[in-house]
């Protein structure tokens, strides 16, 4: 199927806009049998008929995906991949072969080597190699499938975030969410498709790793927030009641269309069903983030504290909007860029984060959800097997980014737990075996959800856009 007959649903909406514009208001009006308040509902259907016209490619593993970026890059070095040859040679001179023709970010190519101060231990009965700063995801090593060979363009952060998420090293293109979005429309109609949420501060593409680009905006993501008011705005203004509210959003409807039906601008319609969408998700998600109803039990193995900001809360919240329905929940988890000081702020970030991330895979197995439910921990390059900054002749002191060999793991969703894919060199420097691009990982995880990357695609400026831009292959050893 062409990409131009793919995307004939794009034209059929334009030219049915075209004959909603020429028709009498009147008439229309006349029509609507129940004045405006079918208007909203109009809009509402044709938002799921339009979700409902794309659907899935073919049958799809997975039907929800949580995204777990560890904003910064941790050391695969120090956590997933064991390199004995590197621990051998710590502190020695690296060879010049080994950094010709390479660039970093930060660092000289006259650097010494740095091996990891941490102990590996096989894991599981597939024997994934994993630092003991993995207490409680190593009791879930069966499930996990990882790639040892990712790879990606971009050398920095703000610009390799972005391509993560959107295929390109510069703002401006949909995210991986608003691509899933665009492309399975949303399961549950009293909240979003796409929720974000954040533990700490968003890493240096900021809302970009969650931007619609030139897709509509109503396949932006929404962040939620596990402290305070859940979404912005959501709440009536101070003294104001939810019969006000409907009131205004009535009115608001009314002037909304008339200016859609003037300017044949779809966005209206967007912004009409958003209104309806903040309407309802006052009652939806107040309910929905109060983690009061969880048992002692769940809350201890996640590590989550009721009205607490945190990941191990973040973590939880996916699990129970994975219930509802919401397909695409990605957690953002900074502080992970360590430059120096690693010996200390690495076991910080796994002890804050290995807990809850094994608590959520446990826990989504136990309830019959992990089949259908794709979780994908990875970040936007990796770490070099360099020592950066002083490090008085002894220890580790930092590691520079490295987007030429890192890891990333999957778990459920289609996945094939156990498996290990891709090899780097004794140093961990270099892919030696089965790389994998970041449209590699793309067009694998569209692949999970039934979608064809070469067909997910959108007309924008007279050229067709997709995810995975002019390349992206199916990794098919980590299908189960």
């Amino acid at each position: 199927m062409s990409r131009r007959k793919v995307n004939s649903r794009s034209q059929a909406n334009r030219n049915d806009l075209d004959d909603v514009v020429r028709f009498d208001r009147r008439g229309f009006l006349g029509t609507g049998g129940i004045g405006f308040g079918s208007i909203a509902l109009a809009s509402l259907l044709s938002e799921d008929s339009f979700a409902a016209t794309a659907g899935p490619h073919f049958a799809p593993r997975a039907k929800h995906v949580i995204y777990l970026h560890m904003i910064g890059a941790p050391s695969q070095l120090d956590l997933f991949q064991e390199k004995p040859e590197l621990v051998k040679r710590h502190n020695q001179p690296c060879p010049p072969e080994v950094t010709k023709g390479r660039d970093f970010a930060f660092i000289g190519k006259t650097s010494t080597l740095a091996g990891s101060p941490w102990k590996f231990s096989r894991q599981g009965q597939c024997g994934h190699t994993m630092s003991e700063l993995w207490p409680h995801l190593s009791q879930v090593a069966d499930e996990l499938a990882f790639i040892h060979s990712m790879h990606t363009d971009e050398i920095n952060h703000a610009p390799a975030q972005m391509f993560l998420h959107s295929g390109f090293g510069r703002g401006g293109r949909p995210s991986f969410g608003s691509w899933v979005s665009y492309g399975l429309g949303s399961e549950n109609k009293d909240l979003p498709g796409y929720v974000v949420m954040l533990s700490g501060p968003a890493g240096g593409a900021g809302t970009s790793m969650w931007s619609p680009g030139f897709l509509p905006s109503i396949y932006q993501g929404i962040q939620f927030r596990s402290k305070g008011d859940p979404v912005l705005f959501l709440s009536n203004p101070e003294g104001r009641s939810m019969q006000q509210r409907r009131q205004v959003l009535d009115a608001l409807e009314e002037l909304n269309e008339q200016q859609r039906l003037a300017t044949g601008d779809e966005e209206i319609a967007t912004r009409i069903s958003q209104y309806e969408m903040s309407y309802r998700m006052q009652m939806s998600v107040p309910e929905l983030m109060s983690l009061d109803g969880e048992t002692e039990e769940t809350l201890s193995m996640y590590g989550a504290e009721p009205g607490n900001a945190s990941f191990a809360n973040n973590c939880l919240l996916a699990r129970r909007l994975v219930e509802r329905g919401v397909r695409l929940i990605e957690l953002y988890d900074s502080d992970w860029d360590h430059h120096g000081n690693i010996e200390k702020r690495l076991p910080e970030k796994c002890r804050q984060t290995d807990r809850p991330i094994a608590a959520l895979i446990g826990d989504l197995k136990r309830r019959g959800m992990l089949n259908d439910t794709l979780i994908i921990w990875g970040s936007e390059f990796g770490r070099t097997p360099l020592n950066q900054g002083s490090n008085k002749g002894q220890g580790l002191s930092g590691r520079d980014h490295h987007k030429d060999a890192f890891t990333c793991w999957l778990a459920g969703g289609g996945v094939k737990g156990g498996v290990r894919y891709g090899k780097t060199d004794e140093f961990g420097m270099d892919v030696v075996q089965d790389g994998v691009h970041v449209h590699d990982l793309n067009a694998t995880v569209l692949h999970l959800l039934g979608l064809d990357h070469e067909r997910l695609t959108y007309r924008y400026q007279g050229r067709e856009f997709r995810l995975t831009d002019v390349e992206g292959r199916i990794v098919r050893e980590l299908l189960a």
